[in-house]
């Protein structure tokens, strides 16, 4: 009995898998769901300028009143809820990728930053966290006494 046929179509079969695979999985965990995707949720980028660091970070479909920024100990932490899509009634995945329900991330924050001067906005689904910078400490001469 032969396993292979010669001009079997496979992608309807990998299809079939893939959205089984996408239904296991959405009933794991949501954080599962961002291993599979191979990154943290949220993506962020952090620049460089003169008087401040400025983090961003894509939330597309994320509300500000669901978006919560907390600091501790020189590390941020950005926490958010994605509420998810209805489906239209009567139908099934064929493809699930966009990740939805509740996340977290913490990033460690540069050494030079002024924790009090924080400021964060969101605008059309990307956050925008200002970190000023600390003004550069002068190094100091400390005094050696014989013992």
């Amino acid at each position: 009995m032969a396993v292979f046929r010669l001009g079997q179509n496979w992608n309807h079969s990998f299809r079939d898998l893939e959205r089984e695979v996408d239904q296991l999985l959405k009933g794991v965990q949501a954080t599962f769901q961002g291993l599979r995707c191979g990154r943290q949720y949220p993506p962020v980028n952090v620049f460089e300028l003169d008087d401040e660091f400025l983090l961003t970070a894509e939330l597309p479909g994320v509300r500000v009143e669901d978006v919560d920024l907390t600091i501790s100990a020189g590390v941020l932490t950005i926490r958010g809820l994605r509420i998810e899509d209805k489906a239209p009634a009567d139908s099934s995945f064929r493809r699930q990728e966009r990740a939805f329900g509740s996340w977290q991330r913490s990033l460690t924050l540069p050494d030079r930053v002024v924790e009090e001067g924080l400021a964060a906005e969101l605008t059309n689904g990307i956050l925008r966290i200002h970190l000023p910078k600390a003004p550069l400490e002068a190094a100091r001469q400390i005094p050696v006494s014989e013992g």
